[in-house]
């Protein structure tokens, strides 16, 4: 969990981490933030807000793909079902048949 500092004003700073970058990414970031005028630190905010944001777009979707292919597979159930239940007969034709029960021989 990130730490959370306070200022000398005694009010809450925003969280803090700490991250570890390769040495390559590192540069990049850098030259990113240097194009946008903007701070390493702040650049790599951004960076992480969008790729948040990105991600849970993301999951929204796939969640509710994943709701929608439930309900066609309740739904393709239920015709399954009706068809089966159209295709018996209402009510018993004839006398109900007896049943002879298989005994073993005893010896």
């Amino acid at each position: 969990m990130a730490t959370r500092q306070t200022s000398s004003s005694g009010r809450p700073k925003s969280p803090r981490i700490q991250v570890v970058l390769p040495e390559d990414l590192c540069e990049r970031l850098a030259s990113l933030a240097e194009d946008e005028s903007r701070t390493v630190s702040n650049m790599a905010k951004v960076l992480i807000q969008q790729g948040v944001e990105a991600l849970e777009r993301q999951r929204d979707r796939q969640r509710r793909q994943g709701q929608g292919e439930r309900e066609r597979q309740t739904e393709r159930f239920r015709e399954v079902l009706e068809r089966q239940e159209r295709g018996k007969p209402s009510r018993l034709r004839g006398a109900p048949r007896r049943l002879r029960l298989w005994r073993p021989l005893e010896h």
